[in-house]
C-alpha cells in the first residue's frame, strides 16, 4: 500500500466516525432512545398510579410496548419495595383545574353522608340520585 493510499483511508474512517457529531444517528440508536423514553415514560405513569390506558392517552407517539414495559417493571419494584404510588401534583399544560379538584373532593368525601350533594355534573346511570322533594 501506498503511503497517499493509507493516508487517504485513515481521513476517510477519520470522517466516517464524526457521523455523530454532525447529528446523523443510526436507526439503531433512534430505536434505542425511543425504547428507552417509552419506559421511562411508563415507569413515571405507574409511579404516579396512572392506569396503563391513560398513560397511552397522554404520550400517544410514544412506543405502547416499550411504555407497558415500563410500567410494568416500575410495579414489580413498586410491590416489591412497598413503595406507595405518588400523586401529581403540577397539572397537564392545558388541563382544567376544575375536574382534578371535584376528583379529589370526591375520594375525600366519599364516606360522609351526602358527600356529592354539590356536584354540578348529573350522577352516572348507575348513581342513585336522592331528590328532595
Amino acid at each position: 500500500m501506498s503511503a497517499t493510499r493509507l493516508a487517504s483511508t485513515l481521513l476517510l474512517l477519520a470522517l466516517l466516525a464524526g457521523c455523530e457529531m454532525l447529528g446523523i444517528e443510526s436507526a439503531e440508536k433512534v430505536a434505542a432512545l425511543k425504547e428507552g423514553e417509552g419506559k421511562a415514560i411508563g415507569s413515571a405513569c405507574r409511579h404516579a398510579n396512572r392506569a396503563i390506558e391513560d398513560c397511552y392517552a397522554l404520550n400517544p407517539r410514544s412506543q405502547k410496548a416499550a411504555v407497558f414495559a415500563g410500567w410494568r417493571e416500575m410495579d414489580e419494584y413498586m410491590r416489591e419495595n412497598k413503595l406507595e404510588a405518588v400523586a401529581p401534583t403540577l397539572d397537564r399544560p392545558g388541563a382544567k383545574a376544575e375536574p382534578l379538584a371535584r376528583a379529589a373532593a370526591d375520594s375525600a368525601g366519599d364516606a360522609k353522608p351526602g358527600a356529592n350533594a354539590g356536584r354540578k355534573t348529573p350522577p352516572a346511570a348507575g348513581d342513585k340520585a336522592v331528590h328532595a322533594s
